[in-house]
């Protein structure tokens, strides 16, 4: 037996299985496992290293078995639970560890090892009630100040993030009871830690006792625990309470001693406003405060500084901004703005940052005065017409002079062939920069003169936009790909060159910027959106499943991490951590970029699945998909993109970010809305011919019950998702949401919401519905109704044929691409998911009589009026008869995509070539390289959505 064997013993035998896991060779680790068992039997610990084994092997099934096995003998060896623990954390069953942990608690009541995991259970289930409980326990058996403290952070999350939070009642009483066990402790003198001391603070703040905090952080206790408190929570209670003198005159101290802190000239500036408004006290002996001291300030601090920096300059401009806001005469005590901005471009001009620095004060100008102020620093760059920089810091002083220059809007009304002009002045500006500056440049550097590069790209872009044709821009495409040779570590170009890819619908050259980027971890979330949202319906669907793959292994793998950083904040003490750390939790499981793969990623592999039907209801039982149940938390969803990744130099009076960024995100959200839907749906269609599939894991009575439910109730779930259905689409166009803007390079490119709206999957999907009803039932209306979705196959296999002839016919192949492919692709998937509800159809159908006795019309409806329900066979042939009409129409397909011919280029490339002007060696290949890649690209394109045809062919042609 396990528990007459010696300790060291013990851990000897298991050390095989333990160093196997380790390494990886789980394999090895199952056999060792099983070689122990074959001599002790009863040993639960190599039971559960069995059961883990076995799951990472994948034979979930197995390890299930065993592990539930050694889960109901109860174990309370400490060997045993981790193991078992580890086991439920990797397959997402936390509720079970913490059972495993009650019964062994209960077992051992005075352990505070197991007392401190059955609370760190809690904690990954965010059971805060539960946590303060075992907390107090674990006080009682060791009164240390981390068990207190841990039971009052309880106490404080019921409060704040508890089911009861939104009470204010409940919220205010629990943050009251957590402050009540602090202050007892202080009484006591048992206060430690400057974590301890934190969280009073954080608990202070939460009540808004802002004078209680504010004595606090400034008392003995304090300055003795914490008196490493940061700068910044003085900064948010003097401005709570209202203290403004002090708020500026500990801004000023901190400002002297850090001359370059620019959130710090933020808030001093903040300060002497407020203090404006301060009406002088009569007993007050202090001159009253005017923003001549301030202003003086900030010149003594230019003043006295040996190095120029930039905070003191900046400061300067804000402090005149904010007078304009305030109706103040700012040039009287600032001076005069265009001369500021001038002095400022005088003394950084030469760094990357001053373009945006300037950016930030162009608003309290109006456009005439930004144009007029972009002319004056064109001049003072010292850059003409007919002349070149002669040294690296002219040149970055004339690139901002002309990111400046667009801005303001100074490009946007040029005719056409001015800017054409302005292109190849560009163009010849970066390839002298690149001769003279950028040569022996380190991988990681991006080449200094890359940026007249991306201006050229973005000017282009207006270019095509007016004619709307594709050739200059795709002319931009290849100067990119010639700045990304020459600079390979520049993300920006990559970044510009993977929209333009996707503008033209050249899904190859996309996946290949997207792989240059290498985007990584968090990225996946925040910089995800550029690639991953214009994947679904491009017509690429296994390319597409492989990025998805890539984004869900980061969110599930970082679930768990993130459960277990929690956790840890718990363990090492660091409550100023937690928040952040749920807070960061939240978003990620919220993030409207996971829960759009996840759906994405299910749909793509329902329409692309190609083996038996077996096989495929397997597949599909794997996707745990539950009709009935909506999932995803609507109302919560987080957008965690970072739009501000792509650079843009665009006119500020024609950006609109806040706007833009909303209004996408709400075109995003409908769009996962209608994928959703129609994922829910769609699975509603099979489960009401297979239900024991999506019942497998369910308990075994389900079965029985499945059989004894009214056949009213079979249908319910069906029919409730298709009034949704209807009802979703019905809003769609009365919401009347308009295309994203296209008016510039960076902007994001238009959502699909207006394509689903455009091809009939509402129409198709409600037919489908009405039809899988009737094919049940037998409904006497069933031969109408087939006839119903037969007119929409048709009508999707001529969309998709006439969309295919439009762009074979096109002479400029390339602007109208994307949209093209996009249609294609959503008649296709339409087909394909229609093929895999057929077969499911046909063989339940086609199986002996289970469901004629289910069929059965009730008797109360057996007169001679009433229609009889269509027979077995006749719904038999019906099915057959539609499997045929459909391998029709998807042959027809096939044959028009095999006619599909790779987009005409507007233009040929010896064209192309003269107006580059690159250097002769490299024009041919590089241009010739990325006209390959569209080519490569169709092909592609072509050979997967013949293959996907042909496995629907099959499928439907038995």
């Amino acid at each position: 037996m396990a528990q007459q064997m010696d300790s060291a013993v013990f851990e000897r035998r298991l050390r095989p299985v333990y160093d196997n896991l380790e390494v990886g060779n789980n394999r090895k680790a199952l056999q060792e496992s099983e070689k122990l068992l074959k001599k002790h039997p009863t040993l639960l610990c190599a039971r559960a290293l069995k059961g883990l084994s076995l799951l990472r092997l994948g034979r979930y099934e197995e390890s299930h078995t065993w592990l539930e096995a050694v889960a109901e003998e109860k174990p309370v060896d400490d060997s045993t639970l981790q193991v078992l623990s580890f086991c439920y954390r990797e397959t997402e069953q936390l509720d079970k560890i913490v059972e495993l942990y009650k019964h062994a608690v209960k077992q051992n009541p005075g352990n505070e090892e197991m007392l401190a995991h059955l609370f760190i259970s809690h904690v990954r289930v965010e059971d805060y009630k539960a946590q303060q409980a075992v907390a107090l326990q674990l006080y009682k058996v060791q009164p240390k100040n981390a068990y207190y403290f841990w039971s009052v952070i309880s106490v404080v999350f019921q409060g704040i993030r508890g089911p009861e939070s939104m009470i204010p009642e409940k919220r205010k009483l629990y943050l009251a009871l957590a402050q009540r066990m602090v202050d007892k402790h202080i009484k006591e003198g048992k206060l430690e830690t400057e974590q301890e001391a934190f969280l009073y603070l954080h608990i202070l703040k939460l009540q808004n006792k802002y004078e209680e905090a504010w004595e606090f952080l400034n008392g003995e206790l304090c300055a003795k625990l914490y008196p490493g408190a940061p700068v910044s929570m003085k900064f948010e209670l003097l401005k709570e309470l209202g203290k403004w003198q002090e708020l500026n005159t500990l801004l000023m101290q901190l400002l002297e001693a850090d001359h370059d802190r620019w959130d710090y000239y933020k808030e001093y500036l903040q300060s002497c406003f407020e203090l404006l408004k301060v009406p002088p006290s009569p007993d007050s002996t202090e001159p009253e405060f005017t923003l001549v001291s301030c202003h003086e300030f900030l010149l003594r601090i230019i003043e006295s500084s040996e190095r120029k920096k930039r905070g003191p300059y900046l400061a300067r401009l804000e402090l005149l901004q904010r007078m304009r806001v305030a109706q103040l005469q700012p040039q009287q005590l600032v001076g005069d703005f265009d001369e500021l901005i001038i002095e400022y471009f005088r003394l950084f001009g030469d760094k990357s940052c001053c373009t945006h620095d300037i950016a930030l004060f162009l608003p309290s100008i109006s456009i005439e005065q930004r144009q007029a102020l972009a002319s004056k620093l064109l001049l003072e760059s010292g850059i003409s017409s007919t002349s070149l920089p002669q040294s690296k810091e002219q040149m970055q002083k004339h690139i901002c002079a002309l990111q400046i220059s667009r801005i303001c809007g100074s490009h946007i009304e040029l005719p056409v062939d001015h800017l054409l002009a302005f292109y190849t002045a560009l163009k010849l500006h970066y390839e002298h920069g690149l001769s003279t500056f950028g040569k022996n440049l380190l991988a990681t550097e991006m080449g200094p003169s890359d940026a007249y590069a991306l201006l050229a790209a973005n000017v282009m872009y207006d270019i095509t936009l007016r004619e709307m044709k594709s050739d200059h821009l795709f002319e931009a495409l290849c100067l990119l790909q010639y700045v990304l040779r020459n600079s390979t570590s520049n993300f920006h170009v990559k970044l510009l060159s993977l929209k333009i890819y996707h503008m033209f619908g050249c899904l190859l050259g996309a996946q290949e910027m997207y792989d240059y980027l290498d985007i990584k971890q968090i990225q996946l979330d925040s910089m995800g959106y550029v690639h991953c949202n214009l994947l679904p319906l491009s017509g690429r669907f296994a390319g597409a499943r492989s990025c998805y793959d890539a984004t869900l292994k980061f969110f599930t793998n970082s679930y768990k991490e993130r459960l277990e950083y929690i956790a840890l904040t718990y363990r090492f003490y660091t409550f100023s951590k937690m928040e952040e750390f749920m807070d960061f939790k939240e978003r990620l499981t919220n993030s409207l970029q996971y829960v759009a793969c996840s759906v994405e990623t299910q749909l793509c592999d329902l329409v692309t699945c190609y083996g038996n039907l077996q096989q495929n209801l397997s597949a599909y039982v794997a996707m745990s998909i539950e009709p009935a149940d909506d999932r995803i938390s609507w109302h919560e969803l987080s957008d965690n993109r970072d739009l501000d990744a792509v650079v843009r130099f665009d006119p500020l009076h024609l950006v609109d970010g806040t706007a833009e960024r909303k209004e996408s995100f709400d075109q995003e959200v409908e769009v996962l809305q209608v994928r959703s839907l129609m994922l829910r749906l769609f699975a509603s269609f099979v489960d009401l011919y297979h239900p024991t599939a999506s019942a497998k894991f369910a308990a075994p009575n389900a079965k029985e019950q499945a059989q004894d439910r009214p056949h009213k109730t079979e249908t319910a779930t069906l029919e409730l998702l298709r009034e949704s259905w209807i009802g979703l689409f019905q809003r769609l166009r009365l919401m009347n949401y308009k295309p994203l803007s296209n008016r510039f390079l960076v902007n994001l490119l238009p959502t699909r919401l207006h394509l689903l709206l455009e091809v009939p999957y509402e129409k198709f999907f409600d037919d489908l519905a009405q039809l899988v009803l009737d094919f049940y039932t037998g409904d006497p209306q069933l031969t109408l109704h087939c006839k119903a979705v037969s007119d929409n196959v048709l009508g999707l296999k001529d969309l998709c044929v006439q969309t295919i002839d439009a762009s074979n016919e096109a002479s400029d192949g390339l602007w109208l691409r994307r949209n093209q492919q996009q249609k294609v692709a959503a008649c296709l998937e339409i087909l394909s998911l229609y093929a895999f509800l057929l077969s499911v159809l046909n063989d339940k159908i086609q199986s002996s009589g289970k469901t004629k006795i289910k069929k059965k019309p009730n008797a109360d409806n057996k007169t001679c009026d009433t229609p009889q329900p269509i027979s077995e066979k006749e719904r038999s042939q019906m099915l057959l008869e539609l499997m045929r009409q459909l391998k029709r129409k998807l042959e027809d397909c096939d044959a028009a995509i095999r006619n599909w011919k790779a987009p005409a280029l507007p233009r040929d490339l010896n064209s192309f070539m003269a107006d580059m002007s690159l250097k002769p060696e490299v024009e041919a290949t590089l241009i010739g390289d990325v006209s390959s890649t569209f080519k490569e690209s169709h092909e592609l394109l072509v050979t997967e959505l013949r293959n996907l045809l042909k496995d629907k062919i099959r499928m439907v042609g038995k």
